[in-house]
């Protein structure tokens, strides 16, 4: 993480002279003052993937039913049954005190609807779109059939190299900034909660496609459940929430909220505890910071705000933020962040009572 506030730091105090330099170099640098280019390759990649899935009508697929099957996933009925027990759980057993209607819990509820209506049709496309590019331009990475490996090691081996794929483009999105530029959002919440999940961009998806490459490979040998990728979306989704809660001994394995929390973090280095569902990818990097009880209720956030967020000014303005944080990716780094940056001390040490205070009073005005 601290790549990337360096760069941004970078950035800023070289701005005066990159902007000298554009009136010299013409309306390409006059462009790249108003938009951060990089960032549109990202869409652009979507659109032409999307165009061939259209055009090869989706490689044979249902689109309609590919649709349903993966609403199963984000929002079936098991789905809704789990998130809201671990919201109930959340409040039961919180890592931090929060309010029941805190700012960042009504951002995160704008993302699950926007998650449930525009993004499941997005990532349909750009799944069954990527799966066809693979089959036809690839066609050799699809292995034969095993004729003695039960269907379950094969499904398990499915699971986990889909998660280390995960983990790869999770790592990705830390280290290259046009890729950071939209993981940054997942990151700017300050209070965590199993909604947190669905705080994402909905471009951020397609660096993600590389987790389908297992589900190609292995095609031939069976695919991977629904129920088995409900319980995997399931432990994504328990892994951010607001709750002290973990595994035990099973810590060292699975995923946990104090495990994952470490990787919200708003002071030290964030491109640790990348993990999905399992913690060996961590391990096998030294990227594993295993939770202690200093760490169980640590700020989340993003380092000096670099990105609008509801938590900022008198008022959240949910809906105006939404918007921002939707466009940021393609704004220039130096006109992203409009707030001060805030010393270390004053938001680890205020900002619970800060959260309390301000929001305990917007609960009450929801509540009159």
């Amino acid at each position: 993480m601290s790549f990337f506030v360096d760069s941004l730091v970078r950035s800023r105090e070289s701005a005066p002279v990159a902007r000298s330099s554009r009136r010299a170099d013409g309306p390409r640098l006059a462009l790249s003052s108003r938009v951060y280019l990089p960032a549109f390759s990202i869409a652009a990649v979507a659109v032409v993937l999307i165009a061939i899935g259209w055009s090869s009508r989706w490689g044979g697929s249902s689109f309609t039913a590919s649709i349903t099957s993966l609403r199963v996933v984000v929002i079936g009925p098991i789905t809704l049954v789990v998130i809201g027990a671990f919201l109930i759980i959340e409040r039961m057993h919180p890592a931090q005190r929060r309010p029941l209607f805190a700012r960042g819990y009504r951002q995160d509820l704008l993302y699950t609807v926007l998650n449930a209506t525009l993004v499941v049709p997005l990532v349909t496309a750009l799944t069954l779109s990527f799966a066809e590019v693979a089959r036809k331009g690839l066609p050799w990475i699809v292995v034969p059939r095993f004729g003695v490996v039960p269907r379950w090691v094969v499904i398990a081996l499915v699971f986990v190299a889909m998660d280390g794929c995960n983990w790869l483009a999770h790592l990705a999105n830390h280290r290259v900034r046009m890729l950071w530029r939209f993981h940054e959002l997942h990151h700017s919440q300050e209070d965590m909660s199993v909604l947190t999940v669905f705080r994402t961009h909905p471009l951020i998806h397609v660096s993600y496609l590389l987790a389908l490459i297992p589900g190609i490979v292995l095609l031939d040998n069976g695919a991977v459940p629904t129920t088995l990728l409900v319980v995997y979306a399931g432990i994504v989704a328990f892994e951010h929430s607001n709750t002290n809660l973990g595994y035990g001994p099973l810590g060292r394995v699975f995923v946990s909220p104090n495990y994952h929390r470490i990787h919200h973090r708003v002071v030290g280095r964030q491109d640790v505890n990348l993990g999905f569902a399992l913690t060996i990818w961590d391990q096998l990097s030294h990227r594993a910071v295993f939770p202690t009880e200093e760490t169980i209720r640590m700020d989340t956030g993003l380092p000096g705000r670099p990105l609008t967020v509801e938590q900022a000014g008198a008022r959240p303005r949910h809906f105006a933020v939404l918007i921002a944080q939707l466009v940021a990716p393609f704004r220039p780094l130096d006109e992203v962040a409009k707030l001060p940056l805030v010393p270390e001390g004053v938001r680890r040490l205020g900002r619970d009572e800060e959260f309390r205070l301000r929001d305990n009073a917007e609960e009450g005005e929801i509540t009159r």
